[in-house]
């Protein structure tokens, strides 16, 4: 009995080479759960510290101690009760959107179970700056995979885009909002707060290149 002649195999693109952005998913998806498991870790680290949290973070700890919930169960549900408000924003979530939405909660949430919280300053010091600078690798991390942001950063973008304002100007807007409603809820507002505000753009911009993702070869 012969054998029958094989079939030469499809070739996924000219030359059989797949398009770049294809051939470096394994590794945009690792990088963006590596990045979202250390944001959330980041997080856990300033909330464990008692200095102040991340902006956003003050609104996630006040509505947690008003609800009796998680903060990283308020972070999964605020994320998803943000995704509705891209509709009328006309934002499109990506997989890093969808990730960004549960597994930073779930980090997070984790965290704060195997970190007990520290009362001496010097180490509450240590938390602050160590949770202000793995937070910039983890945002540049998870940004540079550009598979979707945040989200907390398309609420920005999509209204920076309706509104026509300026970046700078509707992020203050929302994160002075957040901050101020968190802390009239029970967040914490301190050192932390200031710090990151302060610190996160310029640790982030130099980040970015050394952790994007290049998608055109």
């Amino acid at each position: 009995m012969s054998t029958p002649p094989r079939t030469p195999p499809q070739l996924p693109g000219p030359g059989g080479q797949r398009p770049p952005a294809a051939r470096r998913m394994p590794r945009r998806l690792v990088q963006l759960l590596a990045g979202l498991v250390l944001y959330g870790f980041s997080m856990g680290l300033l909330v464990r510290a008692q200095l102040g949290v991340i902006p956003w973070d003050v609104l996630h700890q006040g509505l947690a101690g008003r609800l009796g919930l998680s903060m990283g169960t308020v972070v999964i549900g605020l994320s998803l009760l943000l995704l509705l408000l891209w509709i009328p924003l006309r934002e499109r979530p990506g997989i890093g959107t969808l990730a960004n939405a549960v597994v930073v909660g779930l980090a997070l949430d984790a965290t704060l179970a195997l970190l007990p919280p520290v009362g001496t300053l010097p180490l509450q010091v240590v938390l602050v700056l160590a949770g202000v600078a793995l937070n910039a690798v983890a945002t540049a991390a998870y940004i540079g995979v550009h598979l979707g942001p945040g989200p907390r950063d398309g609420l920005m973008t999509g209204l920076v885009r309706r509104t026509g304002g300026s970046v700078r100007v509707v992020r203050t807007s929302i994160e002075a909002a957040v901050v101020l409603v968190g802390w009239l809820l029970g967040g914490t507002v301190g050192l932390g707060t200031v710090l990151y505000a302060l610190a996160i753009g310029p640790l982030v911009q130099p980040l970015m290149p050394r952790l994007s993702v290049r998608l055109d070869r």
